[in-house]
């Protein structure tokens, strides 16, 4: 069951982030076993984002694994995150970033699995 939180300066349309929602449901299953039945989304917006102290039009990404994935599946995940947020929310991809926790255990459905 993975977990996506996408956090942005921007507040986003409920249309928006359907749109989005329904790409990163598409994207997650290039990681085998991974498919958006099971997708978790958290969209997080109106943040402030500083990089190098200067506050920058920018989104941090976060996914949350069950188990271990390749890491190949995991860099063409990360491409097309990178180029749905540049083409539906402008945000230069050097403005972004992106982190992948690998959990071992995880909570859900009143038991740890």
């Amino acid at each position: 069951m993975p977990y996506i939180a996408v956090n942005t300066v921007q507040t986003l349309s409920p249309a928006l982030q359907e749109r989005i929602k329904a790409e990163l449901g598409r994207f997650i299953s290039v990681i085998p076993t991974k498919e958006e039945a099971g997708l978790l989304v958290d969209f997080s917006g109106g943040h402030s984002i500083y990089k190098a102290g200067k506050e920058v039009n920018g989104a941090f990404i976060d996914l949350r694994l069950y188990k271990k994935a390749d890491l190949e599946p995991k860099k063409k995940f990360t491409k097309e995150v990178f180029e749905l947020l540049t083409r539906e929310l402008g945000i230069k991809k050097e403005h972004m970033y992106l982190t992948i926790i690998e959990l071992d255990t995880w909570g859900s459905g009143g038991d740890l699995h």
